[in-house]
Order: structure tokens, then C-alpha cells, then sequence
């Protein structure tokens, strides 16, 4: 973990940085009034510098050569985060179908309305190669991830349940559903076997909900949410997820309001994923984007401190702790290479795999079967290492972003559908910068920990502190 803090130092004779002798500090507006950051991009060291001693800390030769000192190991630990880590989880797709038709879904709408089912006995068989695959990744006490996934899992519910019932032992098991098919009865089974429940919900309004989450015929499911949000209160494996558009962008702060008194553990507060052209349709401009949501996070913030009680939104605490502890972050969107093909992959109905449930409307990106083929050879096949091999430093203007690695330049499949190529950026690139700047200043103010999990940093050690 890195902490810092430099009030600053008088100027003397040293080591300089800059040069190309030791590492590049850059200078940063963070938007706070005392404090700037300074970010080496190659490493994400940072240290916040008072505005008044900038000049004094860059000269300060006790600071230039601590930082030199630990610019290798900085550098090793980045490295193991973007190249060394194994697949861990895959998003299992156990239908194509889907009983709604969401403005932005990225799956195909004919897959979602004609699409296939996996047989039980196929399920169980996929199961079964994938516990013997994560046999010679994972460390011996830790259990790969399974998060069925969609389109709508609930639609194959009888063979999911039968597969959960199965391999209960073998994996830790999350369903993410749209809860139309939650009954009581389905909560229940998945709350005794402590499986990861994720329900997706826009608004906190039905009028605004059902925009852009509806049936085919046009009805809206908020209802249907609501009701299962409230069964699941108290339910610590329980969230929620919310898809930013420029149809709900105004209402995020009552979103909050309403997930908080709901007692949603955490939520999502997701930026559309462009991939498909109809999310394009309704994409916000990111200065907009930007302005709400981080609102939105101000809200959060407001409820702890009336209640205490956190609503953590997770996509942006994982913005901060990739500032505070690069390696503790738990989501791998904002990094790059993502964690598509790399730290999890993404299985469809028919066997076929993906580096992400994101690119299965995107045949160009079929690794392979996993009823055919070997899952690490599947990974070292084009479709999966034209993701795996995607930086930063190959994406302009990103190879000179001094926050590049808070950021990853999200998301590849929408870069490549949209924008043309892997080494694009994809389709938001402020709307990143300002939560980076956002999640500084939280730090600069003392108050990071009000808007991460309780007991984050348990496992984390302090890796540079520099006071004077």
C-alpha cells in the first residue's frame, strides 16, 4: 500500500528527477484547494504535495532518493498486477434468453430471444472441466468464482439450482438477475448456500426505471426489484447494480437515497458499456456523466455520516483502493490489460468462450469451446490475446495519461466496436479522470475510509510513508 504525505522541504543538491535518471513525477490538480498529487504514471506512486511547497519537495534530495529507492519494487508490484495473475472466476452464461429487452444490453437481440439453454448434464459436465482447470491456477485454500451470468440465468433455473447443489463445494457460486423470476422460494435456496445474489435497478422511480429496463411487450420490472430487495434486507451477499444512461443520469442521487434505505450492502453505479449501438443511443457526454455521478458519491457520503451506515459503490471504491493499494483492488475493469481472458473469462451457452461476457456479440472474440478445447490453449488464441495484450502505453492519448493505471483506458470491446481497434480508448475517458481527481481529494480531506468496504486494508501493508 502507499501512503504519502509531503509537506515539503528546502531545496538542495541531489539526484534529479525528469531526466531519464530515476523515476517521472508529474504534477496533478486534483481540484483541492491545499494539495496537488504528484503521480509517477509507470509505477501509480503518488504523493500529495501542499500547492506552496511543490517546488521545495521536487528538490528536496531525502524524497527524491526515497522514492528512487522504491521506484523497483513499485515497479515489480505493477507488473505482477497487469502480467502475473491467473484466471480466478468465469461469468457462466447458462442461457442465451432473456425474458426482458434493456436498451443497452450487449447481447445480441436475437441470441436473447431465440437463443439456447444448457442442458443440466452439459452444466454439470462444464463444471467439472472447470474445477479441474482452476485445480492449476488457484492457491489450494482459496475456491475459484462462478457468477451465472446472462441474459437471464433465472430462465434455466432448474439446472442452475442443480449445479449449485452440485459443486456448492468447488466454487464460491453468484447469480446476477434482473429478480422477475426471484420468488421466495429461489431466494431462499440461494440465501441457505450463501450464494452471491446481483439485481440490476436504474431508478429509484418506475417512471424512470422502466426507460430503458422493460419486457418485450414494454412493461417495466421495478416492481419486481423492489420487492426482491426488500426480501433480501440483512442479506450480506446481496447488490445491486445500475447502468448510468443519459435517461437516469439526473436521478442518481435519489438512487442513492433509495438503495441506502433499502440496505443495500453495496451497489454499482456503471457507465453504459457502448459495445452495441443501441447503448451508443442513449451514452451521456462525460463532463455530464462526471458532474452526477460524483453527486451521487457526495450522497453516499451524507447517509454514512447521518446514519452510519455505508452504501459502498463499488466500481468507485475500486477507483480509490487502486490509489491506495494497487493490489487490493477487487475489480479489474480499470486497469489494463483488463481482467478479460487474463484474471476471469466468460463462458456461453454452447460452450463457447470469451474474454468477457462483453464481447459475446463479438464472434471475432471465440477463444475456443470449452467442450472441445483446452482452456489454457483457448487463452493464448488471437481473440483472447489481442485483449490480454491491450496497454496503455500503446493507446494514445493514454501513454502519456499520468493516471493511466488508476484508469486502464475501459473497456476493449467497446474501443473495438465502437471506436475502431483495441488500442482506442473507449468511449468515456474524463468521466474516469474526474472520479481519479475525485477519489485524491477524498484522500487529501482524510475521509478515503468513509467510502470503502469496513476492513479493506486488513491484509494491506504500508509500502512508503515519507512525513516531515
Amino acid at each position: 500500500m502507499h501512503t504519502h504525505s509531503v509537506p515539503g522541504a528546502a531545496p538542495s543538491r541531489g539526484r534529479y528527477f525528469n531526466t531519464g535518471n530515476g523515476p517521472h513525477l508529474q504534477p496533478v490538480d486534483i481540484g483541492h484547494d491545499a494539495y496537488l498529487a504528484l503521480i509517477e504514471p509507470d509505477t501509480a506512486f503518488w504523493s500529495l504535495v501542499r500547492k506552496d511547497a511543490l517546488a521545495d519537495t521536487l528538490a528536496n534530495p531525502a524524497f527524491r532518493a526515497a522514492v528512487a529507492k522504491k521506484h523497483g519494487a513499485f515497479a515489480k508490484e505493477m507488473r505482477a498486477l497487469r502480467f502475473g495473475l491467473k484466471p480466478s472466476a468465469v461469468y457462466f452464461n447458462p442461457t442465451e434468453r432473456c425474458n426482458l429487452n434493456c436498451r443497452y444490453c450487449y447481447i445480441p437481440e436475437k441470441m436473447r430471444k431465440h437463443g439456447r439453454h444448457m442442458s443440466q448434464k452439459r452444466m454439470f459436465d462444464a463444471l467439472e472441466r472447470l474445477k479441474q482447470y482452476f485445480k492449476t491456477t488457484m492457491p489450494k485454500n482459496r475456491l475459484p468464482q462462478v457468477v451465472f451470468h446472462g441474459a437471464e440465468p433465472m430462465l434455466n433455473r432448474e439446472a442452475l439450482f442443480a449445479a449449485i447443489e452440485r459443486y456448492g463445494d468447488s466454487f464460491r457460486f453468484g447469480v446476477q438477475t434482473n429478480a422477475t423470476l426471484l420468488d421466495d422460494s429461489a431466494i431462499g435456496f440461494l440465501t441457505e448456500r450463501g450464494v452471491g445474489i446481483g439485481l440490476s435497478l436504474d431508478a429509484a422511480s418506475p417512471a424512470i426505471a422502466n426507460r430503458t429496463r422493460r419486457s418485450w411487450s414494454g412493461e417495466g420490472v421495478f416492481g419486481a426489484v423492489d420487492a426482491a430487495m426488500r426480501k433480501l434486507k440483512g442479506y450480506a451477499g446481496f447488490n445491486v447494480i445500475c447502468t448510468i444512461t443519459n435517461e437516469n443520469l439526473k436521478h442518481l442521487t435519489a438512487l442513492a437515497d433509495f438503495f441506502h434505505a433499502r440496505e443495500a450492502p453495496a451497489c454499482m453505479l456503471n457507465i453504459v458499456r457502448c459495445t452495441l449501438p443501441g447503448a451508443r443511443a442513449i451514452k451521456p457526454d462525460d463532463h455530464t456523466a462526471a458532474s452526477f455521478f460524483l453527486a451521487a458519491l457526495d450522497r453516499t457520503h451524507e447517509l454514512f455520516k447521518r446514519t452510519g451506515r455505508k452504501l459502498v459503490v463499488a466500481n468507485f471504491a475500486n477507483v480509490l483502493v487502486s490509489i491506495l493499494a494497487p493490489t487490493a483492488r477487487r475489480l479489474m475493469c480499470d486497469i489494463s490489460p483488463c481482467g478479460g481472458g487474463r484474471c476471469f473469462f466468460a463462458l456461453a451457452p454452447d460452450g463457447g468462450l470469451y474474454p468477457c461476457s462483453e464481447f459475446i456479440g463479438l464472434p471475432e472474440f471465440r477463444g475456443g469451446n470449452l467442450f472441445e478445447d483446452d482452456i489454457a490453449g483457448v487463452l493464448q488464441t488471437p481473440a483472447f490475446t489481442k485483449v490480454t495484450g491491450r496497454k496503455v502505453e500503446n493507446i494514445e492519448p493514454c501513454d502519456n495519461c499520468a493516471i493511466r493505471h488508476f484508469c486502464g483506458a475501459p473497456c476493449p470491446a467497446e474501443a473495438h466496436a465502437m471506436n475502431g481497434g483495441m488500442q482506442r480508448t473507449g468511449a468515456f475517458c474524463e468521466f474516469y479522470e474526474q472520479q481519479v481527481r475525485y477519489a485524491f481529494r477524498l484522500v487529501a480531506d482524510g475521509i478515503a475510509d468513509d467510502y470503502l468496504w469496513d476492513g479493506w486494508d486488513k491484509d494491506s501493508v504500508t509500502t512508503f510513508a515519507w512525513r516531515r
